[in-house]
């Protein structure tokens, strides 16, 4: 039987990104830290975090993370189920959470949840393509990603469909796209992306032009709020979701590049298959109401 105090610490150390921030969650020394992590790893035979700046939890060592936030969650609903009365503590859940979701529509979707609930949620964000390898990493108990199939261990839910679309100011536009979208065109005009995982801009370009031009000019702008800036300024032509631009387009701020042509992304809800009421809670909430707020 593994001594789950020695697993916590293992758990703080990738959880904080460090021995000394482990020792201050823990509230015990940074020595105590590194003498559990070490004989956890004696007891397993196995290297669990890789002592890199910061820390990051080996193989080994993810597969032992995930499985302790789940005996954790299950420990902390069987908490609740015994004196729920007098339950006064906040449980955390993480998540792995897009962007553009984040920005949009999530806090709206979870609203009921969290004011009913005593839950601190954990976000970690990352691209909506990426999202899943937190859930399979065993670092997020639930991840909003694009994969469409259910990971080994794990549920998944349809939430809907984001559509994104190639945007600019009418006076960008006319500079640099007075011809509409062209390989030309495109190779000269700045764009912004959000990140190097990002392939909205390029999956809509192979769309309207069949493939992706060499040597685009690029901004990376990994902020929802300054991406958007970059556009209404007219410095960039890039990637936007409707429930960002239609309000832009219809003052006539921004224009479409490519009518005709845009980017459906559609979104899953993944979450570890367990007999969890809290985390069964805050699924079905996610679900329901992102019905509303994100588009079919």
């Amino acid at each position: 039987m593994l001594d789950y105090k020695l697993i916590e610490a293992l758990a703080m150390v990738a959880r904080e990104g460090g021995f000394d921030k482990a020792a201050r969650a823990l509230h015990i020394t940074q020595s105590a830290v590194s003498q559990r992590v070490k004989l956890l790893e004696d007891v397993t035979g196995q290297v669990l975090i890789a002592r890199t700046t910061p820390p990051r939890a080996t193989i080994a060592g993810q597969k032992l993370l995930k499985h302790y936030l789940q005996v954790k969650r299950l420990e902390d609903d069987l908490a609740v189920a015994f004196d729920k009365a007098a339950h006064k503590e906040f449980t955390s859940i993480a998540v792995g959470i897009n962007a553009d979701s984040l920005a949009f529509w999530l806090l709206e979707a979870l609203h009921p949840f969290l004011r009913d609930e005593r839950v601190l949620l954990d976000i970690r964000v990352n691209d909506q393509e990426q999202t899943h390898r937190l859930l399979k990493d065993g670092k997020v108990m639930g991840c909003i990603s694009t994969q469409a199939q259910p990971m080994q261990g794990c549920r998944i839910d349809y939430i809907g469909r984001m559509h994104y679309r190639m945007m600019a100011t009418p006076e960008f536009a006319a500079q640099w796209f007075p011809d509409g979208i062209t390989a030309g065109a495109v190779r000269l005009a700045p764009a912004i992306i959000f990140d190097r995982h990002d392939e909205l801009h390029h999956k809509l370009l192979r769309q309207a032009l069949g493939a992706v031009p060499d040597a685009i000019p690029t901004h990376y702008v990994p902020s929802v709020e300054k991406f958007a800036d970059f556009i209404a300024l007219g410095l960039a032509h890039g990637m936007l979701p409707d429930q960002q631009s239609a309000p832009m387009v219809a003052s006539g701020q921004m224009v479409d590049l490519a009518p005709g042509f845009h980017v459906p992304v559609e979104l899953y809800w993944h979450c570890w298959n367990l007999k969890s009421d809290l985390l069964e809670k805050l699924s079905q909430c996610l679900i329901r109401e992102a019905k509303g707020l994100v588009g079919a």
